[in-house]
């Protein structure tokens, strides 16, 4: 499937995620994924203290700036595309971000049960 033709857990287009920060895979604003993504950065999330406290103490620092990364560091209320077993993590430690299900690539339900993102969504849709 090419990126353009990508769906949502809801089965409808994905629509991009963020632009600032400009998030991705791809960095282009989207949870696009392919083969080499093994994060598989799928989850559209609004990340919070909470998360990226508890990311920081699991040795993934999103908080810092990585300029070779094109990274410019988060902080709480931005939106990125994490990775589907780090969202999983936060969920079972109680400490998962929102999602935002229009813009979580379907391949999320992979790796996370539909009803925890419906859970946590930001949107009433789904």
């Amino acid at each position: 499937m090419s990126r353009d033709a990508a769906l949502n857990v809801l089965g409808t287009p994905l629509v991009p995620c963020s632009y600032d920060p400009l998030t991705g895979w791809y960095r282009d604003g989207c949870c696009h994924t392919d083969a080499q993504d093994h994060g598989s950065h799928v989850i559209c999330a609004r990340v919070t203290v909470a998360f990226l406290n508890q990311q920081f103490e699991r040795g993934n620092d999103l908080i810092t700036p990585r300029p070779d990364y094109r990274f410019k560091g988060l902080k709480a209320g931005d939106r990125w595309c994490v990775c589907a077993l780090r969202w999983k993590e936060a969920y079972l430690a109680g400490c998962a971000p929102p999602v935002v299900l229009d813009s979580t690539h379907a391949r999320a339900t992979d790796f996370v049960p539909l009803d925890w993102l419906r859970e946590k969504a930001l949107d009433a849709v789904g």
